[in-house]
């Protein structure tokens, strides 16, 4: 296995050297990444080469799958990436170097993990390129033989086995951090590794993605908020859903073009994160700008310079890609919104309070000392627009504080918090000046006074009611059981009882023997030594000291 991981990373030493991705690196800027650019050029790959067009896309895609997915989370984030490199990180969303057409039809007519059936019965029109090619699949546009327009997902033949390799990679180094790095021990680091390999690969499979999907349109059948387009098909490799009319969140320019308000619609997008958290507790965990679109009237209408046509209705978002789904306790869901509202209160004490009572720090901890660094790095966000917001940097301050004061943060919760960092790339791109406190607040409020609201709470009791009822039948049962189980353990421990008292006499008795045998060996000598006068006294003495012990003891 050591080995097989020796030479993943040479692999990748390999690639970064091909494509000289350290002629892309802002060593001025960042003088750390000073050894990492002389380590690429080190290798033989990147002698004789010079500075390479588009190289860090390139490289990312030679890469695999799990840094693609890094690059796509990167893409969001205008404020940690220099322009040039985002523009090549932009297109590793829906722009990736798309497998051979004939593989997704094998893949899709496969009878154990395809659809089992041939493209010509399944469509009636397929069409060989693909509109879009990402990390974990390419999708494919179609018509039914009843003429309804769909787009057929498949999955990248092959994949599974590098992302295993690199997740194992990635296993090792998180072992590594968490023996030696009191933050990465902090977050879990290892937990969140093996719980982001279970994501991963559950989103090979395309039914678990179908289920999700279907949840997700539920959640928001009518809504004015988003649309989720109907699944017509899916088998483990394969899904069939419904085409529709839209743009991805980042092309703002087509917005602005047909009209729309970038400021409602940002604040759409961060009220259908929300509801997501709070009111559904199912939320979409992979939200880069790839997998967020906004309902356009018409495809033709982003090249065109006609008029708009007016949907109808003001513009949704629509639920793309839903195979990275994040859920939390109920108990967590109250935790997070009420340390968000106390955050948003200006109330740090009420924080560090909440965070205490979680149990996610020490009962030695200093809690003033907690409050007061927490309130030095966050308080100063509360008053300024998400442009002004460096979210990752604060985040990586706050982890640094929960180092210091040995907070344990739930793995859980580092799903939402990577949500929060697409979120907030995505609201800094469509409308820097958002206030998302503003906005935010009443939603957490609402939410919260519902969660503890007296007749919400009966109307559940009344609603559980025939359940406790039912399971009230089982309690004469579970009485006897529990009776017959103390009288069974009581029987038990009466009878190891008579056991230990048992040892303890014999090993008593044991012990009288051999004292008793070691005075009649005393008395012995003493009889054996009467010849030698002055020894005998001691003799005899010698016995009767330990008769007398023996007698005692």
């Amino acid at each position: 296995m050591l080995l097989s991981h020796r030479a993943r990373l040479f692999e990748l030493w390999r690639i970064a050297a091909t494509y000289r991705i350290d002629t892309h690196l802002a060593i001025e800027e960042a003088p750390q990444l000073q050894p990492l650019a002389r380590l690429i050029r080190m290798h033989p790959a990147a002698w004789g080469k010079k500075h390479q067009p588009n190289a860090i896309k390139y490289a990312i895609e030679d890469m695999g799958t799990l840094f693609l997915k890094l690059g796509q989370l990167l893409s969001t984030r205008r404020d940690l990436v220099p322009p040039e490199i985002i523009e090549q990180l932009v297109q590793l969303q829906d722009k990736v170097k798309p497998f051979d057409a004939d593989v997704a039809i094998a893949q899709i007519q496969d009878s154990k993990h395809g659809l089992g059936k041939s493209i010509e019965n399944l469509f009636a029109r397929f069409d060989v390129k693909p509109l879009a090619a990402a990390s974990i699949a390419q999708v494919h546009t179609a018509a039914m033989h009843d003429g309804r327009e769909v787009v057929v997902k498949v999955v990248r033949p092959d994949i599974r086995t590098t992302i295993v390799t690199d997740f194992e990679l990635l296993l090792e180094l998180a072992n590594w951090a968490s023996a030696r790095i009191e933050a990465a021990r902090a977050v879990h680091i290892i937990d969140i590794v093996e719980d982001y390999r279970q994501v991963m690969l559950n989103e090979l499979d395309l039914t678990l993605e179908a289920d999700n999907t279907i949840q997700m349109r539920n959640n928001f059948l009518g809504s004015a908020l988003m649309y989720v387009p109907e699944v017509y098909d899916a088998a483990k490799n394969v899904m069939v859903m419904e085409r529709i009319q839209g743009v991805p969140i980042s092309q703002i320019e087509v917005f602005d073009k047909l009209g729309y308000d970038r400021a409602a619609l940002a604040k759409k997008g961060l009220t259908i994160f929300f509801t997501q958290v709070f009111r559904d507790n199912f939320f979409h965990a992979d939200m880069h700008p790839g997998n967020v679109f906004v309902e356009t009237p018409s495809l033709t209408t982003m090249n065109a310079d006609a008029p708009a046509v007016d949907l109808g209705h003001e513009p949704r978002y629509i639920g793309l890609d839903c195979a990275i789904m994040g859920t939390l306790s109920k108990e967590d869901q109250l935790i997070v919104a009420r340390m968000l509202l106390a955050v948003m209160n200006d109330n740090f004490t009420a924080m560090v309070d909440i965070v205490s009572r979680a149990g996610w720090i020490p009962p030695s901890a200093d809690k003033h000392a907690l409050m007061r660094d927490m309130k030095r790095t966050v308080g100063p966000m509360l008053n300024k627009p998400i442009n002004d917001i460096d979210f990752a940097g604060v985040l990586m301050q706050i982890l640094d504080i929960a180092r210091r004061h040995h907070m344990s943060i739930p793995p859980q919760l580092m799903l939402l918090l990577k949500t929060l960092v697409h979120v907030e790339g995505l609201g800094r791109d469509l409308y820097p000046d958002l206030d998302i406190w503003s906005l935010a607040k009443p939603i957490l409020s609402n939410w919260i006074k519902e969660q503890l609201d007296p007749m919400r709470n009966l109307q559940q009791l009344r609603q559980q009611l025939p359940e406790i009822l039912l399971s009230t039948t089982d309690i004469p049962k579970l009485l006897d059981q529990g009776l017959q189980s103390l009288a069974s353990q009581g029987s038990r421990q009466d009878s190891q009882l008579r056991e230990i008292q048992q040892i303890r006499a014999d090993m008593l008795n044991d012990r009288r023997r051999d004292w008793m045998a070691l005075a009649g060996f005393g008395l012995s000598i003493a009889v054996a030594t009467q010849v030698v006068g002055w020894l005998a006294p001691l003799f005899y003495i010698m016995a009767i000291l330990a008769i007398i012990w023996r007698v005692l003891a």
